[in-house]
């Protein structure tokens, strides 16, 4: 009984958590009102900033602590790093091997997964879902990771790493609802696939955290996990997306200030 109440404000601040990060994508997603349509300049410098956020928050706030809590736990410093990182990027490649998606601004002829006759919303919302997966159980994680025994994650780090996930899911939601209204969707079918597309963020941060909670050794090996997941994501899909329309050079910019950003927000103020 004790130890169900001392979980069950960690599995809250979880859920509030991914509820904030979810809640970033449908700001984003939201624009759709304010905006009639969005510079393709300025969206890529957003997705690029994206990017350099998950980049950042891979190592920062997930792959060191997975090696400093192995350190802590007696095994080889490397192991379990090594092992979840590439564990994270082989199920998300099966993932996106499988699973019908679109990515946005590609012609429904380049959906990717399983051949289906869905229709090009649904793959494109299930393309945002697959990047907020692995960002929903990388903010769960931190969370969870918050009462671990041995090396428990600082309340503040897994905050910042809130914070992080958050920020960048902001021009997630815009890259789902602007394509969708362009298209011909109506502004609040727009707004309701792009805050669709990251409903389930706040699912996998309570699974993520419950999952450490409960398998305490297993820790190191989920930071690791998610670091892989993300960077999958990052380099098969937010950074090619980021490129393809002839302004690399702002968003690698953008990457690199996303970057930043996530290292300060980890360094300065995640102790």
């Amino acid at each position: 009984m004790t130890d169900s109440l001392n979980q069950s404000p960690v599995l809250l601040q979880a859920l509030i958590a991914g509820l904030f990060t979810w809640g970033m994508t449908g700001l984003g997603a939201a624009t759709i009102f304010i905006f009639k349509k969005i510079n393709q300049k300025i969206l890529d410098v957003m997705l690029g900033f994206a990017a350099g956020v998950m980049i950042a928050a891979s190592f920062w706030s997930l792959l060191a602590p997975s090696i400093e809590m192995a350190k802590e736990q007696g095994m080889i410093p490397w192991l379990p790093a090594l092992v979840g990182f590439l564990l994270g990027a082989a199920f998300f490649r099966l993932i996106d091997k499988v699973l019908p998606h679109l990515h946005p601004l590609m012609p429904a002829d380049k959906a990717e997964g399983i051949k289906t006759q869905w229709p090009k919303c649904t793959l494109l919302v299930l393309a945002l879902t697959i990047h907020n997966i692995p960002e929903g159980l990388a903010v769960g994680v931190a969370f969870g990771s918050t009462v671990s025994l041995s090396h428990a994650m600082p309340m503040m780090a897994a905050m910042a790493l809130a914070v992080g996930i958050g920020i960048q899911n902001f021009p997630e939601g815009l890259a789902v609802s602007f394509p969708l209204h362009r298209d011909g969707l109506s502004k609040g079918k727009s707004f309701w696939y792009g805050l669709l597309s990251g409903a389930v963020e706040p699912i996998a941060a309570v699974i993520g955290a419950a999952v450490v909670m409960v398998v305490q050794p297993l820790l190191p090996f989920a930071l690791a996990f998610a670091a892989g997941a993300m960077i999958f994501v990052v380099v098969e899909e937010v950074i090619p997306e980021s490129q393809q329309n002839g302004n690399g050079d702002l968003a690698t910019t953008g990457t690199i200030l996303g970057f930043a950003l996530m290292m300060l927000l980890d360094v300065a103020f995640g102790k």
